[in-house]
């Protein structure tokens, strides 16, 4: 017979609940309201009979003095073949119009991370078709990588052509996570997934933006639950996508706000650290299988010294940073390329060839950034013969290293291009020992292959 309790006050999200008999520990889930369409997650012991929990959906109609159940466990996700080609809610209900899947195992959402035993430490790059990331700031399979920007600068649009280049190719099972995003991306990202049938190694887990804070920080938990069972029970490599890390962060500053805890920096919750912590140490390699995570991170106001830029960072293996003044240049994807980093951009890793064109090309922008003032003030004219040369580089540099994007082509009419890592570093290569020092720098821009350029309809647009 389960225990039941008491409302004993109800403030926005916030419930108390008395319970006459034990109290339910703590990520205990209840239900109240009618046919129990009212979930809560226990958060805090207020007294030998009252507990403090969060609602993980809205509670108008609740009243004091409404019955509570005590579930018995915690908030639990399906887990299984089953979740394949569907989209799922935070307590595991579908919200694609279907049924609910059958033959699925329900686990609790809160796991330990692997023991660092059960990690294997091998470094294997994680290719994604796009130019400047796999050569400037590669990714790891196994590894978690970051895209980092402020509002408007391109974070879903570069996530949704890694979906494209990587879901179709890898052999393994995609998650992805929408945390507190827009509902129309979520339908966009669906139907772009169904035309490109990949769809049937793909589950989708969403909390939405207008969804209480309660269900937009459990969201991700319940989505690193469906990988970890492909990861360590079928053995399968799993790809995680989230977006948007800071949402995350975001609904757990309001949930701290209303448990009434003392806010830190800014605003954010005392226990930003740890709670980021215990969703992303789940994500690693194991013997059986890796989770390579790729996560959209929310940059407020372009400060990358903002403490959820900061706490990120800390976790990741490479960061990749947007920045707004590229994107207005029209430089896209518009990845900073001195910003950026990856900890596999190592010889050991990567290779002495890849490692030496990578540091020249970083060489080369980082001049060109130097140069930028006196060009400004005095114009290219005056710098000297060597100068000009830097310029000119880092200029084919640039818009080599952008790239039409499959994502985008209803937009910009041109068509997708998914360039290989070693097309890549030959194109970055041949521009930097001066062999297309006579092509004007705009036959360079939104095209894939080096080999692109030399078309004369791309040197004279």
């Amino acid at each position: 017979m389960p225990d039941i309790g008491y409302v004993q006050s109800v403030r926005g999200s916030v419930v108390d609940v008395r319970f006459n008999g034990g109290l339910p520990p703590i990520y205990t889930l209840l239900r109240t309201g009618r046919e129990g369409a009212i979930a809560i997650e226990v958060q805090s012991h207020l007294d030998k009979y009252t507990i403090r929990g969060i609602a993980l959906t809205p509670t108008s109609g609740l009243a004091r003095g409404a019955a509570v159940e005590d579930t018995g466990g915690p908030l639990k996700a399906p887990v299984g073949k089953a979740v394949l080609s569907r989209m799922f809610n935070v307590f595991g209900q579908p919200i694609d119009r279907l049924p609910p899947p059958e033959e699925v195992e329900w686990r609790s959402v809160h796991q330990p991370p692997p023991p660092l035993a059960g990690r294997t430490a091998d470094s294997q790059i994680f290719e994604t078709g796009i130019k400047i990331i796999d050569v400037l700031a590669p990714l790891e399979r196994g590894g978690k990588a970051g895209l980092f920007g402020g509002a408007g600068v391109g974070k879903t649009v570069l996530l949704t052509e890694m979906i494209h280049n990587v879901v179709g190719q890898q052999q393994g099972v995609s998650v992805f996570c929408g945390i507190g995003e827009r509902c129309r991306e979520g339908e966009e990202l669906y139907s772009g997934m169904k035309e490109a049938g990949v769809l049937p190694n793909m589950a989708m887990v969403f909390g939405q933006m207008n969804e209480p804070p309660g269900s937009r920080f459990r969201v991700g938990h319940t989505a690193l639950t469906m990988a970890e069972y492909f990861r360590d029970v079928e053995g399968r490599d799993v790809l995680l996508l989230i977006d948007n890390i800071f949402r995350f962060i975001q609904a757990g500053m309001e949930v701290s706000g209303m448990m009434g805890l003392m806010p830190s920096r800014l605003g954010y919750q005392p226990n930003l650290g740890t709670e980021l912590a215990e969703l992303e140490e789940r994500i690693s390699n194991t013997e059986t299988g890796a989770i390579t995570s790729i996560q959209a991170v929310y940059v407020p106001a372009d400060d990358l010294t903002d403490p959820a830029a900061v706490h990120t960072f800390s976790h990741l293996s490479a960061s990749i940073v947007l920045s707004r003044k590229r994107a207005s240049e029209g430089l896209y994807p518009a990845i900073d390329p001195l910003q950026s980093s990856s900890k596999m951009a190592t010889p050991t890793v990567v290779g002495e060839r890849h490692y030496a064109i990578a540091q020249e090309i970083r060489r080369t922008f980082a001049e060109y950034e130097e140069l930028k003032d006196i060009i400004a003030m005095l114009g290219l004219e005056q710098l000297s013969l060597e100068d000009r040369k830097v310029v000119a580089r880092a200029r084919q540099l640039e818009r080599f290293l952008t790239q039409p994007f499959f994502a985008t082509e209803q937009f910009s009419g041109i068509e997708g291009r998914m360039v290989p890592l070693q097309d890549a570093l030959d194109g970055c290569e041949r521009i930097l020992n001066d062999e297309f020092a006579d092509v004007p720098e705009r036959a360079f821009y939104m095209v894939g292959t080096i080999d692109e350029v030399k078309r004369p309809e791309a040197a004279t647009t």
